[in-house]
């Protein structure tokens, strides 16, 4: 799959971490459970979300290459030939 922005893909993912170890911390502690909870089920829920937006947004461009494809093959073949 090819990815345009792998910059962001990283920033992306790293603040994830730092927000899971931040619930990993709260949760050690004892305190807070509830936010440590919410905050897991809130990355895990942004990562399953940008990650099926991606893939339908990798399939459309699949089908859209496909028929730009078939398109280009009906107009070469529909196109006269020259005599020599």
């Amino acid at each position: 799959m090819e990815i345009p922005g792998i910059r962001t893909w990283i920033i992306y993912y790293l603040i994830s971490f730092v927000v899971l170890l931040w619930a990993v911390f709260l949760s050690v502690q004892g305190t807070m459970l509830w936010i440590s909870l919410m905050l897991v089920i809130i990355v895990v829920g942004m990562n399953f979300y940008t990650l099926s937006g991606e893939l339908k947004r990798h399939a459309a461009r699949r089908a859209m290459m496909k028929e730009i494809s078939q398109f280009n093959e009906i107009s070469v073949e529909t196109l006269p030939k020259k005599l020599p």
